[in-house]
């Protein structure tokens, strides 16, 4: 355990040093620290020039993100001196309202204590902010993602409102102590209602999505050591939101209801009435987060993005790697050269993993 832990401090700390540009001699200066750390107590603790920057090098190295090329303009929050829920929480609203920074997103990680013996933070949320879903007997309201979580919610106190866009609550826990609930200040929240630039009905729908991603239930490795609450966020590419969350038929399946109101045939696949709906559910997307001034890319630019991230890496001296089943987007991805090459999908550190829900 101590030789593993030493050997991936060492790896880590070379490839930080030397991108940092740092001398040969803080190198080995670090390096012997960092063994007598580990050698001592069995861990080790990094800097914050460390926790920076092995944050960065993790959203570089996340095989399924096309929007890497900003890896280097990462926000990185340092709490890992936090030891409550309700501190915990607070800087979790904290990363909400620097994040979302009045809909000019931040890309942005939170960072708290590592995992150790006697320490272990966990955030129950999927995302910091997502939507409800509920079973009736009428069927699914809201997210059917979100089925299990809510009902988790509902058995630790939180109040139900059966609504189709109801923000759940934050749940944080350490170690094995019960889980603190908080409701997220509505002044915190930005969401985007969905217009189309063209057809009025489609405000009838009563559309909205948040509007940053936060991440929340995934493990950040940095060199060996394991930081099991850090929620990041980027901004959303629109097929996100437009092909995926209102349109799969396990989420809000919102395509029959379009493609009828739109005058379509939906009862023949011929009439290709799912890829006009779901064309114009990506506009509406699209158009109403920019009049609304919030972040997001379209996937065309994103995949031009991500093909200027490659020709970085080249010149870096980096090796690419990639999940060529998530970075084709899920509208048009013959229309984007990533559907055309093969990546490589080998998994490099430091990185972003996925851990067991904890409910």
């Amino acid at each position: 355990m101590i030789t593993d832990l030493l050997k991936e401090a060492e790896e880590f700390i070379r490839t930080c040093y030397r991108e940092l540009n740092k001398t040969e001699q803080e190198v080995e200066h670090r390096l012997n620290e960092l063994n007598e750390q580990i050698r001592n107590k069995g861990f080790y603790e990094h800097t914050n020039l460390e926790l920076e920057y092995g944050a960065k090098m993790a959203w570089r190295n996340s095989n399924r993100c096309i929007g890497r090329l900003f890896w280097d303009q990462l926000n990185v929050i340092d709490k890992r001196n936090l030891k409550t829920e309700e501190e915990i929480i607070e800087a979790l609203f904290e990363h909400i309202e620097y994040a979302t920074n009045k809909g000019r997103i931040r890309p942005t990680i939170t960072i708290f204590s590592q995992k150790a013996s006697n320490q272990k933070v966990r955030i129950w949320n999927n995302q910091l902010i997502r939507y409800a879903g509920y079973k009736t007997e009428h069927g699914v309201l809201g997210d059917p993602h979100s089925i299990s979580f809510t009902e988790t919610c509902i058995d630790l106190g939180w109040e139900p409102k059966f609504g189709n866009f109801d923000v759940l609550p934050l749940v944080v826990q350490i170690n094995d102590h019960h889980p603190k609930v908080a409701q997220i200040p509505e002044k915190l929240l930005l969401e985007v209602p969905i217009r189309h630039p063209n057809y009025k009905w489609f405000n009838d729908l009563n559309l909205k999505w948040y509007a940053v991603p936060m991440i929340s239930d995934m493990i950040l490795e940095i060199g060996g050591i394991t930081y099991t609450a850090a929620p990041f966020n980027g901004w959303y590419m629109g097929t996100e939101i437009g092909a995926r969350n209102f349109a799969d038929e396990s989420r809000y399946n919102m395509l029959p209801q379009i493609g009828k109101l739109m005058g379509l045939d939906i009862k023949s696949n011929i009439s290709l009435w799912k890829d006009r709906a779901l064309l114009e559910l990506n506009t509406a997307v699209l158009h109403s987060f920019k009049e609304d001034g919030v972040s997001i890319v379209d996937h065309h630019t994103a995949a031009q993005q991500f093909k200027k991230f490659e020709e970085k890496e080249r010149a870096s001296e980096r090796s690419i790697t990639g999940d060529w089943t998530w970075l084709i987007p899920p509208l048009s991805p013959a229309a984007t050269h990533i559907f055309h090459k093969p990546y490589n999908n080998d998994i490099k550190k430091p990185n972003y993993f996925y851990q067991p829900n904890p409910y």
